[in-house]
């Protein structure tokens, strides 16, 4: 059962080295370039107030079609608001919430989410503005995660306990570090709400 275990690890191993070999390789090639993480320009744009209703369902769907669950919806307030979503990898090239090479390296080697804000606000007669807010955050574990077979089997923080159930997962809850805003994502979700280009 070890020896599968072992192999079977190895193998895993084998295949992400490959896979980050590759995309290291189409990078230095030329065949992805890197985004630059500064974006010329604002995030909120105008349009006419009569075109609200489509505009907020037009941006629940691009909210949707691009895997963010909608958490709060309020009209009142004029915001629409998304549960906390993972990052996609390089593994996962059909998720389009990384944008670009970096932001996707960056979600493979380490836990990142991002939750996005839709907010529409009046500001002249006539006149609407339509912003969106991604805020991004990367997960810190207070301590190792039991990903070992002794660590999973029994617990480290009680050494002294007499109980031998088993273990199972991190010894404590994630705490998650915020990064910022992903302006990157912040244009794309923008330009595809409005149909502004």
């Amino acid at each position: 059962m070890y020896r599968i275990r072992y192999i079977c690890n190895l193998n895993l191993r084998f295949a992400l080295s490959f896979a980050l070999a590759a995309n290291c390789a189409a990078l230095n090639s030329g065949c992805i370039s890197m985004p630059r993480n500064e974006i010329a320009g604002t995030n909120v744009v105008q349009i006419a107030a009569d075109q609200r209703d489509p505009v907020w369902e037009r941006a629940v769907s691009v909210l949707n079609r691009n895997h963010f669950l909608v958490a709060r919806e309020s009209k009142l307030e004029g915001l629409i608001e998304t549960d906390y979503r993972a990052g996609a990898n390089l593994l996962e090239p059909w998720h389009p919430d990384s944008i670009g090479y970096a932001n996707r390296l960056e979600s493979t080697l380490q836990s990142i989410r991002r939750r996005v804000i839709v907010a529409m606000q009046s500001t002249a007669p006539g006149q609407m503005a339509v912003s969106v807010r991604v805020d991004k955050e990367i997960e810190d574990l207070p301590g190792l995660a039991a990903s070992y077979e002794g660590g999973a089997t029994f617990s480290e923080n009680q050494p002294l306990s007499r109980d031998l159930t088993q273990v199972v997962g991190q010894s404590g809850p994630s705490r998650w570090i915020p990064l910022g805003r992903d302006a990157l994502l912040e244009r794309k979700l923008l330009r595809e709400i409005t149909g502004i280009p």
